[in-house]
Formats: structure tokens, C-alpha cells, sequence
């Protein structure tokens, strides 16, 4: 039998010059190693329930670019389909948000969903532990407990250790049984090493344009970019008049104005004004849609993000994780927050390009300052971390070709 373990594939890697020994992945590898072992000793058995897991999982954290995706998907290659499911954790909760939908009315329906999920599969790897909304925090405590309980084996990335998660966040105090349930059932693995893997080695073409400051030379841009794409698109005597295209796509029963869109069912391209697809009512899910339906998306004009911290008042049990200055509740139910003017805008750019990277679509992004300094100071410094490593290798022709 041909062994296809995830040590065996990393030294092949290394031995073709794929890749490069990383120390600080050692023992990531070793865990994996032995969880892929224990795995293939313990029979699986569909519908077997467990009082307790008898096996630990991984939470594998570090710092965008150290392997952590790249080391899980071995694990993932490793063992058989039907016993191991990967999903983005976008998706997964997305999922079951739908399972709760179905099973209005019924009691414990976290319970019925664990169970579920362990008479489809024994392991479950996602990528991108990030918990941002209150509705998945509320929920992800008492289902991850279930899920461990029926033994169902949990191996996840993300960028920041368990204790970090949703940090700030609205009624944090219900997610920390979630915490508590990841460090009891699951092994952390601090990902430390210097070197960034993504950028290693990449060929990169340019998909982010700084506008210059004449008007004309900006609209010169912008025709052309169209014109690339062969989208057809409308202008004025001031150049493209994104605020006030008649253009709308219907989106999850919304209408969102656009600026241009091919009309060839082989070319399935779409172009926004920054304005239009982040800085209006959207939500992950209304760029979920967009994905599905369009394989490039230019978006235009997008203007400097950074901004200092304000306090401003916000209703309890709004979703919003700018950094709370008061925890203890009012009497009108309201708390004290702090965030930049604009990290509205920028918490949708970021969920944008997650859903971009994660779909392999092609984005083409114009800006009005270098692309390195989008977003340099704000509440979202460390997430957005993740999308300046992520607009790298989007530019890379390694990505573009998959």
C-alpha cells in the first residue's frame, strides 16, 4: 500500500526542492504525523457515537504565510475522502446556520447537527478560524463541545491563538466555552518561523493601480482596464460616472449598482466603485453570491482606509468588533465602542478578498494610495494583515493559473 502519509509527502516535497525545510514547522509535522497514525489504528465506524473523544485534535496558529494551510492539506491528502472533510470556516458555519434553519423547533439542535456531522465524517480540517460575527460566536461554544463529545477529530488554522479569538467581540463571555472546548480537546501548535512561504519563489504580475491625481489620467485608466476586460460601460463628460450608473445586479433579493459587466457568457466579469460594494448594507454573504457568479471583478477607486479610533455609541447585539471602552451594560442597552471611520468599509474589502482568494477569482483594484498603504492604522490592523498577504500571491501568475 502506498504510503501517502503527511511525513512522507513533506520530505518528498523537500527532496524535489518544492518546498524548503522550515524548523518552525517541525513539530506541526510530527502531530500531524501521529494524528494521521492514530487515525488509521482506530476503525471508522458511520454512526458510531462517542461519550468522549479519544483523540485530540490540531489548532495550528502563526502569523500570515508560515504554512499553516499548506501543512493541514497534507494531513487532508493523506487520508481517505470518505471519513475526512476540509471546508473554509466561512462555509462551514454558513452550513450550519442552514442545519439551525431546518431544524427550527426541535430541541437541542446543535446536538442533531454534531450528530450528524459524525455519521458523515470522522475528521473535519477548516481553514481560517476567525470568529467576527456575534450570531457564530453565540453558537460555536456548545457546538464544538458537541462535536468533540461524539468524537468527531478537529484540525484548523488560524492566525491568532485561541485565546485571541473574537477578541472584543459583543457578549464575548458566551464564546468562551468555545475556548475553553479547543484548548481541552485539541493539541496548539504556535507556527513561530520568520520566513513568509507564500511569496517564495512567485512570479507577480500587476493587479493593483495607483491612481494618478489628474481626473483625466484616472478615467484613461479606468477605460482601459474596461476595455481589457471587454466590458462595456457608459461615460460622461467627466469620465466614468459611478454614483450615478443606472447599472443594478440583484443580489440575495438586493440591488447593487455596478459600474460595467460583460455581456458574453464566456466572460464572466464584473466592475464596482469601492462605494458600491463596500461601503453600503453588504454582508460575507452578498460577495458569496458575487463569487458564484463572476470570475473576475475589478473594483475602482478605493480611497486611503486608515483612519484614528472614535468612540461612538452602539446597541448591544449589533454586530461590530471595534474595541469596546466599557463592558458593563447601561440601562438602555447600549455600550461605548472605538474604530476608525473607516473599518465598516474595511471589514467588507477584507471579507471581499477572503471570498476573492478563496474562490481563485481574479481582482483588479484601483486605489488612490500605494497599495502598501491602504489601511496603516485603524481597529483592523491585524486582520488586515491577512489581506495584504492575500493581494500578494493574488498578483502572483501561480494563482492566476490554478
Amino acid at each position: 500500500m502506498l504510503d501517502n502519509s503527511p511525513i512522507r509527502q513533506y520530505n518528498s516535497l523537500i527532496s524535489q526542492n518544492k518546498i524548503y525545510t522550515d524548523p518552525a514547522q517541525t513539530q506541526a509535522i510530527s502531530l500531524l504525523q501521529q494524528l494521521y497514525e492514530t487515525i488509521q489504528q482506530t476503525p471508522h465506524k458511520r454512526g458510531l457515537l462517542k461519550k468522549a473523544a479519544e483523540v485530540k485534535g490540531l489548532y495550528l496558529w502563526g502569523e500570515v504565510g508560515r504554512g499553516k494551510t499548506f501543512l493541514m492539506d497534507l494531513l487532508v491528502q493523506s487520508l481517505p475522502a470518505e471519513i475526512c472533510r476540509r471546508h473554509h470556516f466561512h462555509y462551514f458555519m454558513q452550513d450550519v446556520h442552514h442545519q439551525l434553519q431546518r431544524l427550527t423547533g426541535k430541541p437541542e439542535p446543535l446536538t442533531l447537527i454534531a450528530k450528524q456531522y459524525r455519521q458523515q465524517f470522522r475528521v473535519l480540517c477548516f481553514d481560517e478560524f476567525y470568529v467576527s460575527d456575534i450570531g457564530d460566536a453565540m453558537l460555536l461554544g456548545r457546538l464544538m463541545k458537541a462535536m468533540f463529545e461524539f468524537g468527531i477529530v478537529i484540525v484548523t488554522t488560524s492566525n491568532c491563538a485561541p485565546e485571541q479569538l473574537y477578541r472584543n467581540g459583543l457578549q464575548r463571555e458566551r464564546f468562551l466555552p468555545a475556548i475553553a472546548a479547543i484548548k481541552h480537546y485539541m493539541q496548539i501548535v504556535h507556527l513561530d518561523g520568520k520566513q513568509d512561504h507564500r511569496h517564495r519563489s512567485l512570479t507577480f504580475q500587476k493587479i493593483y493601480f495607483q491612481l494618478p491625481h489628474d481626473v483625466e489620467e484616472q478615467n484613461k485608466l479606468h477605460q482601459g482596464l474596461l476595455t481589457e476586460f471587454n466590458l462595456i460601460f457608459s461615460t460622461s463628460a467627466s469620465g466614468i460616472d459611478a454614483e450615478n450608473s443606472s447599472n443594478e445586479i440583484a443580489i440575495l433579493g438586493r440591488n447593487i449598482p455596478f459600474i460595467a459587466k460583460s455581456t458574453n457568457d464566456n466572460n464572466r466579469s464584473i466592475c464596482f466603485d469601492f462605494s458600491q460594494l463596500c461601503q453600503g448594507p453588504r454582508s460575507h454573504f452578498d460577495y458569496v453570491e458575487l463569487a458564484k457568479k463572476f470570475d473576475t471583478i475589478l473594483l475602482l477607486n478605493i480611497p486611503p482606509l486608515s483612519g484614528q479610533p472614535y468612540e461612538r455609541i452602539k446597541a448591544r447585539g449589533t454586530e461590530d468588533n471595534g474595541l469596546v471602552r466599557d463592558n458593563s451594560a447601561s440601562k438602555t442597552g447600549e455600550r461605548e465602542i472605538c474604530l476608525a471611520p473607516m473599518d465598516d468599509a474595511v471589514r467588507r474589502f477584507i471579507a471581499f478578498i477572503d471570498e476573492c482568494y478563496d474562490r481563485q477569482l481574479t481582482v483588479v483594484l484601483t486605489g488612490y494610495v500605494e497599495q502598501n498603504d491602504l489601511y496603516k492604522s485603524g481597529t483592523l490592523m491585524f486582520e488586515f494583515e491577512r489581506t495584504k498577504s492575500r493581494l500578494i500571491e493574488m498578483a502572483s501568475v501561480e494563482y492566476q493559473c490554478l
